[in-house]
């Protein structure tokens, strides 16, 4: 069926009027699904994701992004076939979570940093969740366990890692970026020089560059909040409707075979569409199920993302040519290597002396579903920590790459 088929669209039409019956018929329903939507946007995503936005399109503009171009180029291009530039995604990907590594993603590409087949690479390992979401509100807020959080955070990082290493192979024969020159200045210095030269190109005074900067965040802040909502409202008049039950007694017959247990279909089935209740849903299943499987399920969960998530990625990415489908490949594919990294290191972890479940801390004020309620310094603090971390991590690894990479024997 193509996108021109007469059939495509009589079914977008049908479905269309098919949800706006169940709307009109369920206002009440709709209108608190809205209401909760909206209450997770401004106190969460918005607070948490807009000081990121923000700074990464002013660091865009000053020229960091290619001081950090020029240093992670020796590791970005062996290991993920992508552009140093890449190195600037990835970091402020990880720390400030989904959608921003879509956001910066398309930046670079309407720049012509990047190719349109490093952007699908790119975008596809680069988007996960931030740290604060999957140790501060899926493990300590729904499973209360600060073990728990290690092996998510570990399972899931790392799998976009090794996602990363696969799609460096991904459509190997397409253009490729234009290397950067080299010259005899060391390469801080080189650094140096083209951020100043990228600087001196962009030519907007900074009080214009931060508020194109705070303009360009709130529209897709916006956009973001859009898809929250309308999300929240449908998952709710799926439930409502007994679609989500039927979907989740589906599901439960094929994980039997596969040995996991059938008790987390539900959560799974609401993880399918949105991240946070698919984790609220796998921390209430029973006691009796072991932990092991809930880290399994919810790592899974988390890698996924939701097509919530999705759909905020596909509508960023429209505005170029990166195509959709490599992505969500890339997401079912994070999903299975975050779901056995979380398998196989549950033990060891575990096991360990370090990570103990006393005296969790207690990271922010949550609401009622025990998603921690976000503030500007809080989310400045943990995000740039965070970013700090993994920019270090990275400038380590290129150096270590550097130095192999010419090293001259004696």
């Amino acid at each position: 069926m193509t996108r021109r088929s007469p059939l495509l669209t009589l079914l977008y039409a049908c479905s269309a009027i098919a949800l706006v019956i169940i709307l009109v018929s369920h206002p009440e329903t709709s209108f608190e699904a809205a209401i909760r939507g909206l209450q997770v946007w401004w106190e969460v995503v918005f607070p948490s994701t807009l000081p990121f936005i923000v700074l990464s399109e002013i660091l865009m503009g000053v020229g960091v992004v290619h001081f950090t171009g020029v240093l992670l180029e020796p590791m970005m291009r062996p290991l993920f076939n992508v552009p140093g530039t890449g190195g600037f995604v990835l970091t402020m990907g990880f720390a400030s979570g989904y959608p921003v590594a879509a956001k910066l993603t398309t930046r670079l590409r309407e720049q012509g940093s990047i190719t349109k087949a490093e952007g699908e690479r790119l975008v596809s390992f680069t988007t996960t969740g931030d740290p604060l979401f999957v140790i501060g509100a899926v493990a300590i807020g729904f499973f209360h366990s600060e073990q728990f959080g290690f092996v998510l955070a570990f399972s899931h990082y790392f799998s976009a890692l090794l996602l990363g290493v696969l799609y460096r192979f991904y459509s190997p024969f397409s253009p490729s970026s234009k290397p950067l020159e080299k010259n005899h200045l060391p390469l801080p210095l080189r650094a140096l020089q083209a951020m100043h030269r990228a600087r001196l190109r962009d030519r907007r005074p900074f009080g214009k560059l931060m508020g194109e900067a705070v303009q360009s965040a709130l529209q897709t802040l916006l956009m973001i909040g859009g898809f929250i909502i309308v999300f929240s409202v449908l998952i709710q008049l799926f439930a409502t409707i007994e679609v989500t039950h039927f979907l989740s007694a589906v599901l439960a017959v094929f994980l039997g075979p596969l040995g996991v247990p059938s008790a987390f279909s539900s959560g799974m089935i609401a993880g399918l569409f949105e991240v946070t209740l698919g984790a609220q849903g796998v921390s209430e299943v029973g006691a009796g199920i072991p932990m092991i499987w809930k880290a399994v399920v919810a790592s899974a969960i988390v890698s996924w993302g939701g097509i919530s998530v999705h759909a905020q990625v596909a509508s960023i990415l429209n505005d170029t040519d990166i195509r959709v489908t490599p992505y969500l490949v890339g997401r079912a594919i994070h999903a299975a290597l975050a779901s056995l990294l979380a398998y196989f290191c549950w033990k060891p972890i575990t096991a360990s002396s370090w990570f103990s479940d006393e005296d969790i801390p207690v990271f922010l004020p949550t609401t009622a579903e025990g998603v921690p309620v976000g503030n500007w310094w809080d989310s400045l603090l943990y995000s740039g920590l965070a970013a700090a971390g993994i920019l270090l991590l990275l400038l380590l690894v290129s150096l270590f790459f550097r130095s192999r990479r010419f090293k001259r024997p004696h």
